[in-house]
């Protein structure tokens, strides 16, 4: 498993990232001032991920997706480990998401705890209703998780 700054064009994923986020203009909002980094096992990419700064120590997972037929084989936890490291200054990462039980108990896992809500995001934000695990997300919930 490696996992490598992605240093051309991030749009080259741009399948991988509508995994994650299904509309490109919203995208497009953050991948320009973000970071992308490559999760890939015996040549192929399994899992993606953009990180964007926020201040002095302070990140936001903004998209994370692997490969549907990769999932739970632990690459999107490989993925935020390695977050923890590279960003040797960080105290704290955030990430926003649906309020999905699957969704939800796989940053619970990775060590993420609830922060705060922002309500009715999606259906302000997004120009038509986003579905996960057949319910329709409303609002933006933010986790957070701290490292020493």
């Amino acid at each position: 498993m490696k996992i490598e700054k992605v240093t051309g064009d991030p749009k080259n994923y741009l399948d991988l990232l509508l995994l994650a986020d299904e509309q490109e203009d919203m995208v497009d909002r953050y991948l320009s001032r973000g970071e992308m980094f490559i999760l890939t096992e015996d040549g192929s990419v399994k899992a993606e991920c953009v990180v964007t700064k926020e201040g002095q120590g302070i990140y936001e997972l903004k998209n994370i997706a692997v490969c549907p037929r990769e999932q739970k084989k632990g690459y999107g936890k490989a993925l935020i480990e390695f977050l923890f490291s590279y960003y040797g200054d960080c105290a704290t990462l955030y990430v926003g998401t649906g309020d999905s039980p699957n969704t939800v108990g796989f940053y619970q896992a990775c060590g993420f705890t609830f922060s705060h809500r922002v309500p009715q995001f999606f259906v302000e934000h997004y120009d038509h209703p986003i579905y996960e695990d057949g319910k329709q997300l409303v609002d933006m919930v933010y986790f957070r998780c701290g490292r020493p």
